[in-house]
């Protein structure tokens, strides 16, 4: 691929927009990109995903204006639907997803952040969705995750008006989970992501299976879900291993069978 790169690293993987000269802008083969490398790493799955930014300007600015500028009305619910897709596959991802957030996140890549389970960002972090200064509007899941994240006030707060805001402030409205440092939300991110993969591999893939299922159904049925899932991680060899490790005060070796 010529924008993304994937780097495994143990039970983790990295995957990095690296489109540097554009502050890792997205277009429409950039997001295929994200998309294809997704998948792949479904065929052999990590035990955490790691998404970032190359460089130490941006994690994704936006979109390619120039390129969006020239769209037909087609290219464009097409490029829309683009990113719907790899979104979904960060978002509905069997294993936990990590977005390591410096500088810029603006549009499209605060929409790539909001997709991901977690996120961490850089005090230098700048997050925003300023496509109505440009006439469209949040067009890879903004408006639709956002609400469901912040509230739906807030989330048309910063939608309708554009504003960009700085770290601190995403965190205080659960924008992002947590603000470390300039430069260190890499770091941060892959150590999150080393003490997921710690864990029963089947256990916190079933958890995020059922933390997603409670925003898409009603209590009663998400909680019977999770039954479903609780008594069904019963049948494994790691659920044998972690209890029994645990009664026998050693650590758990897990397998993910």
């Amino acid at each position: 691929m010529d924008f993304v790169k994937v780097e495994r690293e143990g039970a983790i993987a990295v995957l990095t927009i690296d489109r540097q000269d554009k502050l890792n802008a997205l277009n429409p083969q950039v997001v295929e990109e994200i998309g294809q490398a997704l998948l792949d790493l479904e065929a052999d799955p990590p035990r955490a995903i790691v998404v970032t930014g190359a460089g130490t300007r941006a994690f994704i600015a936006g979109a390619d204006i120039a390129v969006m500028s020239r769209m037909s009305p087609m290219e464009a619910k097409r490029f829309a639907e683009l990113g719907h897709a790899a979104t979904a596959l960060l978002d509905r991802s069997p294993v936990p997803t990590i977005a390591a957030i410096n500088g810029f996140a603006l549009g499209g890549g605060c929409e790539v952040a909001l997709a991901c389970d977690i996120r961490i960002a850089a005090e230098n972090a700048t997050l925003g969705f300023p496509e109505v200064s440009l006439g469209i509007l949040p067009g890879m899941g903004g408006t639709q995750r956002l609400p469901r994240l912040v509230g739906p006030g807030i989330a048309k707060e910063l939608i309708f008006s554009g504003r960009r805001i700085k770290a601190e402030e995403a965190r205080m409205i659960n924008l992002v989970n947590r603000v470390v440092p300039e430069g260190e939300a890499l770091n941060a991110a892959k150590e999150l992501a080393g003490q997921i993969a710690a864990n029963g591999p089947l256990a916190v893939r079933m958890a995020k299976a059922s933390a997603n299922r409670s925003l898409d159904v009603d209590l009663i049925s998400g909680l019977e879900y999770e039954a479903d899932q609780f008594g069904l991680l019963f049948s494994t060899e790691d659920a044998r291993e972690g209890m029994g490790a645990f009664v026998e005060k050693r650590k758990a070796e897990f397998k993910g069978s």
